[in-house]
């Protein structure tokens, strides 16, 4: 037995007992019970410290996930508001509280008082900010603001962070519904796992960090996902826009809501209206009866979400009631309106054409383009075409935009065209000389009861092409797909539901008054030059303007009609692009617009779009 001791005590492994021992015991004393019986007590005490040493894992896990998830939860959304800790405050309903506040409450944050110091910002006055898609942040300057022209060496501006990170803050455009400047900027990736996210403070370039007399307060981003963004006040009530509420096919009952109107800093001083109207994106309200309380030449409009005692975050205003007004000019009988994105090089073939064929104004709502299209615009304007611009920087919200589109343009325009600047309308029957009246000529103005004329589309694809064609779309793609798929439409303005509901180019009509024609193709169809060539056709993977299509890059619904067909989840280009959707040679649209628009030049034979 001694040399048993002797012999287990010169062993350096720890887990010599449990692994070898027993084995040892068994050879030195084959006959005796004493290995069996050790044998199985360490096995019991070796399962018994496995359990328990499992127990702990699991409980140190669990303990570990429950603080992550109770700080991030209280990190991202505070109580009563939706996203974000934004500038609009709700009170309780409480009687011990008279009223709803709506108010630029920038000196607490989540009950908090927030400052840091940042460097003087002069007069650039206050700014909101919201955190858009990819990581951009969208900085919206007041109207009070002196900034100087960005034409001047002194226009150079910065985002600042919370953390001192800086990046480049853009000019964007200035939104004509406030008069208020716009900047962009990217949010820094320091910042990204950082919660909550902090509004930049915008600095002048040359400015210094820090300025330890000066110390600003620094509210919350505001997100994207959640927010009232613009008010059109109409003569009998307000439309107001609003991201986040409803969902495709799937809007909440009015009476769930109330637009609220309140002075940016006056205590008590909100006015409510009832919701008439719940739809995607639009709702409708009464203009309020505004007291004397309400003194501010700005008002702040947003919505109450009622069964949740909760105010969405705005940067929207409102407008006094427009007032029908003597036309200044006669009523176009057509126009065109479409969103776009950086469309300089395409603009000037789209309007031509449709020019000849009889839309008289073109309305384009510039989703923040940042080429040459102001350019382009002042040139078709200088000569003699009439193009209207409205800066609509929101993102994904092409429904939205159409919707304004129908108020904005209902006292200037008697029918509205809604197509995409590479959807080109034609007939079939259309020859030379051309007529500037032959898209009207086919237009059911003597049917009283037509509100709507619906025109299917031919697809073309890349045609074997690998860049942009300089002479044109109508030009380069000649080559689509058999089948013709959706359809953009001709509305009357006065025809489209007080809901505004609409959908891929076609709106919901007045169905006691007015009904919607589905056209032939052999009378009128869209030439829709869609899959073009890939280095103009990878851009749509970032450029999804519509509210309720997929995202291309998320791998999701991959048999969506939306979809490219043999398409993937990135802009990557699928092998033998340049040949797809070739299933029937069309170059009719090809060869008519060389009768009107091509000849001779010391160039060469160029299109009268060709510069």
């Amino acid at each position: 037995m001694f040399s048993l001791k002797k012999s287990f005590q010169s062993t350096q492994n720890p887990n010599f007992c449990i692994t070898h021992l027993p084995i040892f015991l068994y050879k030195s004393n084959p006959n005796s019970d004493t290995p069996t019986a050790l044998f199985f007590y360490l096995q019991e005490k070796m399962r018994r410290r496995v359990r328990t040493a499992f127990l702990f894992a699991l409980l140190v896990v669990l303990l570990f996930t429950f603080v992550s998830v109770y700080f991030a939860r209280n990190s991202i959304t505070k109580k009563h508001v939706l996203n974000s800790t934004s500038d609009l405050r709700t009170r309780s309903k409480d009687p011990s509280f008279p009223n709803l506040v709506i108010r630029d409450d920038r000196e607490k944050l989540g009950g908090q008082l927030r400052t840091r110091p940042v460097s003087s910002i002069g007069n650039l006055g206050s700014t909101v900010a919201i955190l858009f898609p990819d990581w951009e942040v969208f900085v919206i300057v007041s109207p009070e603001a002196a900034l100087p022209s960005t034409d001047s060496g002194d226009a150079e501006y910065k985002c600042m962070f919370e953390n001192g990170a800086k990046s480049p803050a853009i000019f964007t455009g200035v939104l004509a519904s406030t008069n208020r400047s716009t900047f962009k900027c990217v949010f820094p990736n320091s910042l990204h796992s950082r919660r909550p996210f902090i509004q930049p403070t915008l600095i002048r370039s040359w400015e210094t960090d820090v300025s330890p007399g000066n110390k600003q307060v620094s509210p919350e981003l505001i997100r994207w996902t959640t927010i009232a963004y613009e008010s059109f006040s109409t003569e009998n009530d307000v439309v107001l826009f609003v991201k986040g509420i409803n969902r495709q096919l799937s809007n909440k009952p009015p009476s769930e809501f109330n637009c609220v109107f309140g002075d940016d800093g006056e205590e008590n001083a909100a006015v409510r209206t009832a919701v008439t109207s719940s739809n995607q994106e639009v709702f409708r309200c009464h203009h309020p009866n505004l007291t004397a309380a309400v003194t501010s030449e700005r008002i702040k409009i947003s919505l109450e979400i009622v069964p949740k005692n909760t105010v969405v975050p705005s940067v929207a205003y409102y407008t006094p009631r427009r007032r029908t007004l003597a036309r200044q000019e006669p009523k176009s009988l057509l126009c065109a309106c479409t969103m776009v994105y950086n469309v300089a090089k395409f603009l000037r073939e789209w309007v031509m054409y449709h020019s000849r064929i009889g839309v008289e104004k073109f309305i384009l709502y510039d989703n923040g383009s940042d080429d040459e299209l102001a350019k382009v615009v002042d040139e078709l304007n200088r000569e003699g075409f009439n193009v209207t611009t409205l800066f609509w920087i929101w993102p994904k919200t092409q429904e939205a935009g159409f919707s304004h589109a129908a108020l904005y343009a209902n006292q200037s325009c008697t029918w509205m065209m809604y197509v995409d600047v590479d959807e080109f309308v034609f007939s079939p029957t259309w020859q030379s000389p051309s007529s500037s009246k032959l898209l009207t000529s086919l237009m059911p103005i003597s049917d009283p009861s037509i509100g709507q004329l619906q025109i299917r589309c031919n697809e073309f694809g890349p045609s074997n092409l690998t860049s942009h064609p300089v002479e044109g779309v109508t030009q380069g793609y000649t080559c689509r797909r058999k089948i013709d798929e959706r359809h953009k439409s001709i509305v009357l303005l006065d025809a489209v539901n007080s809901s505004l509901e609409n959908a891929i180019h076609h709106f919901e009509v007045k169905k006691s008054f007015y009904r919607s024609i589905l056209v032939s193709t052999e009378d009128v169809v869209v030439n829709h030059y869609k899959y073009q060539a890939w280095s103009e056709f990878r851009t749509k993977f970032r450029r999804r303007v519509s509210a309720y299509v997929v995202d291309w890059t998320q791998a999701v619904n991959p048999t969506s009609k939306d979809r490219t067909p043999g398409l993937g989840f990135e802009p990557i280009e699928p092998e033998g692009w340049a040949k797809k959707f070739c299933e029937v040679r069309d170059d009719r649209l090809k060869l008519l617009t060389q009768d009107w628009f091509g000849s001779n030049t010391s160039h060469g034979y160029q299109m009268a779009w060709q510069r």
